[in-house]
This record gives C-alpha cells, sequence and structure tokens, in this order.
C-alpha cells in the first residue's frame, strides 16, 4: 500500500500589534496549485521566474545542440555561447541569421524547441491577460472600529471609503464576529456570528461609507467589553461586494478588526464639511480619527 503524505504549511498574518499563526495540516501543498501561485504571485517575482525559466530552458537547448557535435552551420565548434543565441532565436521564431540547423539531428531539436516556444508564448500571454483582466477594488477601511451610543444604544461603527473616482454599483456589506467558545458539552470552537446591519447595501458607493450594528440584546456583542474581546481572540470580519461601473465586473474588498482594534466609547470625528463656495467637502486626512464620548 503506497504511503499517503500530508503536507503542513503555516500561514503567518500580522496586523499591527496582532500575531496569529494557523498551521494547516492534511492540506494539499503551496506548489500543488501552480495556476493559482503564477496568478497570485508578485510581479516581480512572476516577472524573476519567467527570466529565470527563458535563461534556464535556452542553456539546456544550448547543450542539446552541442550533444550534436557541428550541426548549427557557421557556429564555432563546442561554442556554447553561440548554441545558446541559436537557441534564443529558434526559442523565439525570429528567423536566422548567419547559424541555421545543417543536420537532421539539430533540425530534430529546432522543431521541439519552436513548438515549446509557441506554447510558452501562449501560456505567458494567456497568464498575464488572467492577472491584468481580474476586477480589483481600492477601497479604503478605517483602522479601527469604535463602539459609542447612537440613538440610545451601543453601536459598533467603522468607515469605508471608495478610493477610486469612478461608482460601485450594488455594493453590499457583510460583517462577521469570529470569536472562540466553548459549548454546553465543553467542546471548543472558533464560530462565526453574522451581526445585522442598519444599513448593509447601497445603490451607489461612490464616496463615504459609516457602517452600523447596533448592539441589543438580540446582538452576539450584547455586553461584551475590551477584556472579554481579547480573551475570546475577536475577530470582525468585513467583506464587501459590488460591481464596478467602469468595467461592469463584480469586485471584492475584504478587512478585519482585531480586538484591541475595537474601541469603546469613542466615535469617529467628522470629516464631512462646506466650502466657501457651498461645495460639499470630505477631508479623508482625518478618516481615521477618532474621539471619545
Amino acid at each position: 500500500m503506497a504511503k499517503r503524505h500530508r503536507h503542513k504549511s503555516q500561514t503567518r498574518l500580522v496586523r499591527r500589534n496582532a500575531v496569529v499563526t494557523i498551521v494547516r495540516k492534511g492540506r494539499s501543498h503551496y506548489w500543488g496549485d501552480l495556476y493559482h501561485l503564477l496568478l497570485t504571485l508578485p510581479w516581480p517575482g512572476l516577472l524573476a521566474l519567467i527570466v529565470l525559466l527563458y535563461v534556464s530552458s535556452n542553456a539546456i537547448f544550448a547543450l542539446l545542440y552541442l550533444a550534436g557535435g557541428d550541426c548549427i552551420q557557421n557556429a564555432r565548434p563546442g561554442s556554447f555561447w553561440d548554441a545558446f543565441f541559436f537557441s534564443v532565436q529558434t526559442l523565439a521564431t525570429i528567423g536566422y541569421g548567419a547559424m541555421y540547423p545543417r543536420t537532421f539531428y539539430a533540425n530534430i531539436v529546432v522543431t521541439i524547441e519552436a513548438l515549446g516556444g509557441l506554447l510558452g508564448v501562449a501560456m505567458v500571454t494567456g497568464l498575464a491577460f488572467a492577472r491584468f483582466s481580474r476586477p480589483t477594488a481600492r477601497v479604503l477601511f478605517s483602522k479601527v472600529a469604535v463602539i459609542p451610543p447612537y440613538d440610545g444604544v451601543p453601536t459598533l461603527m467603522f468607515r469605508t471609503a471608495n478610493q477610486r473616482g469612478n461608482q460601485i454599483v450594488e455594493a453590499q456589506m457583510r460583517v462577521t464576529l469570529v470569536r472562540n467558545e466553548v459549548t454546553q458539552e465543553g467542546e471548543f470552537m472558533r464560530r462565526l456570528h453574522d451581526l445585522t446591519l442598519v444599513r448593509s447595501q447601497t445603490s451607489i458607493f461612490e464616496e463615504t461609507w459609516t457602517v452600523m450594528h447596533r448592539i441589543d440584546d438580540r446582538s452576539p456583542l450584547y455586553g461584551a467589553t475590551p477584556a472579554s474581546l481579547a480573551e475570546s481572540e475577536a475577530v470582525i470580519v468585513v467583506a464587501l461586494t459590488g460591481l464596478d461601473k467602469t468595467v461592469s465586473q463584480t469586485i471584492h474588498a475584504r478587512h478585519s478588526f482585531f480586538a484591541q482594534e475595537i474601541l469603546f466609547n469613542m466615535r469617529f470625528v467628522d470629516i464631512f464639511s462646506k466650502t466657501p463656495d457651498g461645495d460639499r467637502c470630505i477631508d479623508y486626512t482625518r478618516f481615521h480619527d477618532v474621539t471619545p464620548v
């Protein structure tokens, strides 16, 4: 019986004063999903990988040409660099100058390399298009969430803003409380609670949006304190979806507030004002500022 290999990966999340380490066992290895890896790899890393593969493949084919003896016309016998640059011409299908294959062996290698070059260019082009065509959101979230009284009821609040000059149509917000809990049977679990919002969607998200959750006796946050949130390792997870009006594609944005980023008896400062001409002004330099109640 074949042995099943179990992979263990580790993810380390750092958020200012919070460090969360997640160890995953029994999952596929990080390199097992190559397509997803290439899509999520930073551009400098992807470009470095493409250059490495390009140089390596040309070097391998140069060695194959050298193994065939004097099989390249006008190339210096035994010259690695002549064979390497001949391989570059073949892989890119740019045609030959003074050097060209002179033996049946060289023509076979050229045929294989030309086919590999066509497939390689097609894959790199498709990968670049897939990365450029992915819809992205530039949504700004406040660095902290606050719990001030609002209409006499403690209310969880945080700010979000569209950093682009366009509109996000039919924007929807979902907020989830994640914390450690122990059931009546003594079983530990990481439980998720959906928080009901005063307004969970907006037809046009163009400027700012203050998201609010009333902490009444039906709220999972009812009776919570800074100490209890820290003890249960509570995290407020925010997910925003909407339709980007410019590209007509659905975009997503996500943010998390850890326990120490949830401030009690604080409120956000007012960032709205009017100019002398009567125009509305939004001061984003104070977007994250809070003041005591």
